[in-house]
C-alpha cells in the first residue's frame, strides 16, 4: 500500500491554503462585492470549458449500457439523497445542524469525472462506461442538483430562494455550459490539446469561491461557533457515508449480475461526488450565505476521503490474482 494513496492532493492543499488565508485576510466590503463579480465570472468560463470538453456524442453512444448507468444514477441522485436524510438522527449529534446541511448538500452532488475514471482504469473496470456515466452524471447535475437541493434543504437554508436559485443556476452555469457545448464545433480540438492546462482554470475558479465563501463566513464568526468536535464527527460521518454507498453499491451490482469490470465501474462511479460542480454550484445557489463556508466544508472533506479510500480499494482490485478475478465474475 503506497503513502502516496494518503497524502492530500494538490488542490485539497490548495483549497486548506485559502481556508488559512480566508482566516487571516478575509476579503470584506465593497471588495468582497468585487470579488464575488469576478468569481462569478470565473465559474461562467468553468462551465463554459465544461462544455466544450464533453463529448456529447460519447455520451450518447455510451447510454446503449442502460442498466449500468441507470444503477449508478440512482445512487447519485436517489440513494445519496435518501441516505443523508435517513442518518439524520445519528449524524446531527455528530456534526451539528450546519454541518449536517452541508452533507445534504453534498448528497445532492453528481459525480466526479476525473477520479471516477482514472480510479476505474487503475482497477481494471469499463472505462468507456465509466467516461460515459461520469459526464452524463455532471450533465443531468446542472439540471437535477438544485432541485434535489431544494427538495431536501430549502427549508433549512433561508439563503435559498426557489426563482433566484433556478435564474442562478440557468444564467450562470446552464448557458455558459451550452455555449461551450456549441462552441465546441471550433474549439473542441484546442481544448481537447491544452487540457493539462486548462485545468487551472478549473482549479482556480473553486480556490476563488472557497476564498470568498470562508471569508464571508470568518467575517460572520464561522470558527467562533464551529466546534473543532463537530469537524471530528464530520470526518467520521464522511467516512460512514462512503462506507455505505461503497459496501451497497458492490452488493446491488453482483446481485444484478454485473460482471467483475462493470461492478467496477459502478463501485467507483456512483461513490463519487464532484467537488469541481459543488464548490461553484454552492456560489450560485447559497450566494450571500453566511453559512456557506460550513456547507461546502462537508464536500472538501468528503472528496479527499473519497480519493484516500478509493485508491487503495482500486490498488486491491488491480492486484488480485487472474484466478480471483475469474472466481469472482460468478
Amino acid at each position: 500500500m503506497k503513502l502516496k494513496s494518503f497524502i492530500p492532493d494538490k488542490l485539497i492543499l490548495m483549497m486548506l491554503g485559502a481556508v488559512v488565508l480566508a482566516s487571516l485576510l478575509p476579503v470584506h466590503g465593497q471588495a468582497a462585492v468585487v470579488f464575488s463579480g469576478v468569481t462569478d465570472l470565473a465559474i461562467g468560463l468553468l462551465f463554459f470549458l465544461h462544455g466544450a470538453k464533453l463529448s456529447t456524442k460519447e455520451v450518447f453512444a455510451g447510454l446503449i449500457h442502460w442498466r449500468l448507468h441507470l444503477l449508478i444514477f440512482s445512487v447519485t441522485f436517489v440513494v445519496f439523497p435518501l441516505l443523508g436524510l435517513a442518518l439524520k438522527p445519528l449524524l446531527v449529534p455528530m456534526v451539528g445542524n450546519e454541518l449536517y446541511i452541508g452533507i445534504l448538500y453534498l448528497c445532492a452532488l453528481p459525480a466526479t469525472v476525473q477520479s471516477a475514471i482514472a480510479l476505474t482504469s487503475m482497477a481494471g473496470g469499463n472505462i468507456p462506461a465509466a467516461v460515459c456515466s461520469a459526464a452524463t452524471s455532471s450533465l443531468i447535475g446542472i439540471f437535477l442538483t438544485p432541485f434535489i437541493v431544494m427538495l431536501l434543504i430549502g427549508g433549512q437554508a433561508q439563503s435559498i430562494d426557489p426563482a433566484d436559485a433556478i435564474s442562478g443556476i440557468v444564467v450562470k452555469l446552464l448557458l455558459p455550459f451550452i455555449a461551450g457545448q456549441i462552441a465546441r464545433i471550433w474549439i473542441g480540438a484546442w481544448v481537447t490539446r491544452n487540457k493539462a492546462w486548462l485545468k487551472n482554470v478549473d482549479q482556480s475558479s473553486i480556490l476563488l469561491v472557497v476564498y470568498g465563501a470562508f471569508s464571508h463566513a470568518v467575517t460572520e464568526g464561522l470558527w467562533t461557533r464551529l466546534p473543532l468536535l463537530d469537524i471530528a464527527g464530520l470526518i467520521v460521518a464522511c467516512l460512514l457515508l462512503l462506507g455505505i454507498v461503497l459496501l451497497l453499491t458492490n452488493v446491488v451490482a453482483k446481485a444484478f449480475g454485473f460482471p467483475l469490470e462493470d461492478r467496477i465501474t459502478i463501485v467507483f462511479a456512483a461513490s463519487k461526488k464532484s467537488l469541481a460542480t459543488g464548490v461553484p454550484m454552492a456560489q450560485v445557489l447559497f450566494a450571500g450565505s453566511a453559512s456557506m463556508g460550513t456547507l461546502i466544508l462537508p464536500l472538501m472533506l468528503f472528496h479527499q476521503i473519497q480519493l484516500m479510500v478509493c485508491t487503495v480499494l482500486a490498488q486491491r482490485y488491480a492486484a488480485m490474482p487472474r484466478e480471483t478475478q475469474l472466481a469472482a465474475q460468478s
